[in-house]
């Protein structure tokens, strides 16, 4: 449930009393309850005493720097996000401190708007965050899943989807690379839906020969072919009341997607053999990582079916698309193998890291996963080096582009998105944004665009 910003209590620090004063002003016309400190013995004191939701730190603090504070604000709430204020000029210190934890930064001088935005946004993320903390308990009793792991803006928004998609009984479709997570999102969906406390149910099509395919999803009678000998329930008889996760449905055979079209419709089948109709009450959960849409197109994968399942539909980004995770997770990791190997390891050297950050990673978490665990299980060290890292592979690093170079690239994307988005008017363009209609058109006159040219005929 979304709090009211009357509810929210930030606390702001910086060294500079008109900032202070200004950012008071502005937060508090919006509703927030703002809480201020000049100095980090300040700052740590209220902190302990009110406990604050959101925090926003100066990088560079007189007797103290941000992230330093950060780090300690963190062990009083861990769980608290860090907006890092920086001036023109300091911005790889501010990428470090995202690095050390912080949820983004802003440049001053700031347009109020947009800090309005990235509180608001990091607010969102936040209450999705607790939404699937208090999961947690029925992930961990019920399928060993570890605490999600990341802050990233992309896995919030896949989190929070996820969340809200289980409140429907719709079906879910959940699309991304091998080793992406998919099968964690469909756990949280069935934990966070009211079939919580039944079944949850997996089968992964690519695993399961043709020949047993409709035995293994709707089960068989006795006799009901040589060698079947006794009665079997099937897969979709156990998930009845709860959740049936079909992993890899792209490579269900076309016989069974057929049948798989009737289960869906009429919630009922016949076992193999049988002649008594069982009726199921199932929500069904698939993935692959294959295109679908290209599957029908080419005739492997039904259309009917498609647009079946294709109800609710989850993106998974890959890993190279959320990098800000990275460190969080190899740190996960990396403790998780230490512990286990009974190595004490203290974490990665900054060139080790740094690697990490670049490298591609096609095969996403698992891949990430398998390479720290062999890290920690080769490393002669306390610390990971560079050399433990990716050994005899070659290295998929994308070119390390300039600051100036990547930031115009974003903003050019950013544009294209937005008009796309807008159908070309610049005032919703403006609105959604958050920018000046002026400001929108001086960037499109920097990157030799015209805004016209994407406005939708009437």
């Amino acid at each position: 449930m979304k709090e009211s910003s009357g509810n929210i209590r930030i606390l702001a620090v910086d060294d500079d009393k008109n900032i202070l004063k200004i950012l008071k002003m502005r937060l508090e016309a919006r509703g927030y309850r703002v809480l201020t400190a000049e100095t980090t013995e300040t700052a740590l004191s209220v902190a302990l005493e009110h406990p604050c939701d959101l925090a926003l730190v100066d990088l560079k603090l007189s007797r103290e720097s941000g992230i330093e504070l950060m780090a300690r604000l963190h062990q009083i709430n861990p769980e608290m996000p860090i907006i890092i204020l920086t001036a023109h000029g300091t911005v790889d210190s501010a990428v470090t401190a995202m690095r050390n934890g912080a949820y983004s930064y802003i440049q001053k001088p700031f347009d109020h708007r947009d800090l309005l935005l990235q509180i608001e946004k990091c607010l969102e993320g936040r209450q999705i965050l607790k939404d699937v903390n208090a999961l947690q308990p029925i992930l961990e009793q019920k399928f060993g899943l570890e605490k999600v792991i990341g802050k990233s803006e992309k896995l919030q928004q896949v989190l929070g989807q996820a969340v809200q998609a289980a409140a429907t009984d719709s079906s879910v479709y959940i699309e991304g690379e091998s080793g992406t997570g998919k099968e964690m999102i469909a756990r949280i969906v069935h934990a966070a839906s009211p079939r919580k406390n039944s079944p949850f149910v997996v089968i992964n099509c690519a695993a399961i020969p043709e020949t047993l395919f409709e035995s293994e999803l709707f089960g068989f009678e006795k006799g009901a072919f040589t060698g079947a000998e006794y009665k079997k329930e099937g897969l979709f008889a156990r998930a009845d009341g709860g959740s049936f996760f079909l992993d890899e449905i792209s490579e269900m055979p076309l016989f069974m997607q057929t049948k798989m079209l009737r289960v869906l419709q009429e919630k009922e089948f016949y076992p193999l053999g049988g002649n008594r109709l069982i009726k199921v009450d199932t929500r069904v959960v698939s993935t692959s990582n294959r295109n679908l849409e290209a599957a029908v197109e080419n005739g492997n994968f039904r259309e009917d079916l498609y647009y079946r399942i294709h109800v609710i539909v989850i993106k998974l980004p890959p890993l190279r698309e959320r990098k800000e995770d990275i460190p969080l997770l190899a740190d996960f990791f990396l403790k998780r193998f230490a512990r286990k190997n009974g190595k004490n390891i203290k974490g990665f050297s900054t060139e080790a890291m740094q690697r990490l950050s670049l490298h591609n990673w096609p095969g996403n978490i698992r891949e990430l996963k398998n390479e720290v665990e062999s890290a920690v299980v080769m490393a002669k060290k306390d610390v990971i080096t560079e050399e433990d890292l990716l050994r005899g592979r070659k290295d998929t690093i994308e070119p390390f582009k300039s600051f100036k170079n990547a930031k115009a690239d974003f903003e050019k994307k950013y544009l294209l998105r937005l008009m796309d988005h807008t159908g070309g008017n610049m005032t919703q363009a403006a609105d959604l944004s958050g920018k000046y209609r002026a400001d929108l058109y001086q960037l499109f006159k920097k990157y030799g665009m015209n805004p016209s040219a994407y406005r939708k005929n009437p």
